[in-house]
């Protein structure tokens, strides 16, 4: 009897010695089968490590703290129901010229209220009120 051998021929490469397509290590990594201390879990690590802190530098996420002073007086925020809020503001805080026009006053009115609000708000109308202390003052009624 002839002893059949289990030779691999020479044109497929051997996987049992070692020698692993691209796929499986990717799965390896992917699902994170690599033992504590390995030089592969540290592989990942770093890489984890550097995404965290390299990527901030890398993208712009445009959160840039507001260039517009605070305001100098307190500003009152009340709410105004399912309307919206009532805000408000010391007219010395406010930079209006007088004269000015309806969209003056409101962009003028938005950016006083800005730095507490935020620049997704939406100016509905306005007055000017006298505060406890007798100052003028503007009420702005606001929504997002």
């Amino acid at each position: 009897m002839e002893s059949q051998s289990a030779a691999i021929p020479a044109s497929q490469p051997d996987r049992r010695a070692g020698n692993q397509g691209i796929g499986p290590i990717l799965r390896s990594y992917f699902y994170w089968t690599h033992p504590r201390g390995s030089l592969q879990y540290d592989v990942m690590v770093t890489l984890i490590l550097l995404f965290i802190f390299v990527t901030p530098h890398l993208w712009n996420f445009g959160d840039k703290p507001s260039v517009l002073p605070a305001p100098l007086h307190p500003i009152v925020i009340s709410g105004n129901g399912a309307h919206g809020v009532i805000i408000t503001v010391q007219a010395s805080d406010v930079n209006v010229a007088p004269g000015a026009s309806d969209r003056q006053v409101k962009n003028a009115l938005r950016q006083a209220i800005e730095p507490v609000t935020g620049d997704a708000v939406s100016v509905e109308h306005w007055e000017t009120v006298k505060d406890a202390k007798g100052n003028l003052a503007w009420k702005i009624w606001a929504h997002k």
